[in-house]
């Protein structure tokens, strides 16, 4: 049994009804000439439209116009449906390996204890650790706005205590009362770049 996708198929799985995002294939596929690759790579010249169909339904392959803007467009040779199979699945796999990023707040304040300090930052090695970002913030209340060196001295210290594990995204500043900065975990690359240094 050929592979190739019958015209009266296309029309049934709606490839005809031709979208943005979609190939133009064997029928559907307008120009009255084109240069034609086949599935090896080889280059048939270019030829009408219907010689085209049957070279490739003698091939038992879809023809699909790969370049509709070239002059003259380029069709090529191929089993469509596994094509669509295979970029579907390289999709997927791409969506499942993607990264997403979350950033967590870790809040301070200028009178911090040291227990507490170290709770949080044993808390911010452990959202580093999964891959994630940490906000680390400060709010100032009441006249403590007057003495933002304090906690700029909390985060700063605060960020040291981190240092082996992140770095430095976004640099301690002000936001109305309150004093933030960014830190993202460091990557294996920088870790083995550290370890050379030190050696």
């Amino acid at each position: 049994m050929s592979s190739f996708i019958f015209p009266k198929f296309l029309e049934v799985i709606g490839i005809n009804k031709q979208k943005k995002d979609e190939a133009i294939v064997n029928e559907a596929i307008r120009a009255k000439e084109m240069l034609v690759i086949t599935d090896t790579g080889e280059k048939l010249g270019v030829i009408s439209r219907a010689k085209a169909l049957n070279e490739a339904y003698d091939r038992g392959m879809d023809l699909v116009l790969v370049s509709p803007d070239a002059n003259p467009p380029v069709a090529k040779m191929m089993d469509y449906s596994r094509f669509r199979f295979e970029q579907q699945k390289k999709l997927k796999e791409m969506k499942k390996n993607q990264k997403v990023t979350v950033v967590q707040e870790i809040q301070l304040s200028p009178t911090i204890e040291k227990h507490d300090f170290e709770t949080k930052a044993n808390k911010a090695k452990t959202i580093l650790a999964k891959g994630n970002k940490v906000k680390i913030t400060l709010r100032f209340y009441g006249r403590m706005i007057v003495h933002q060196e304090l906690g700029k001295e909390v985060i700063d210290r605060f960020i040291e205590s981190l240092q082996e594990v992140a770095n430095i995204e976004a640099q301690p500043k002000m936001d109305g009362r309150i004093m933030f900065a960014v830190v993202a975990p460091k990557s294996e690359k920088d870790k083995e770049k550290e370890k050379k240094n030190i050696q």
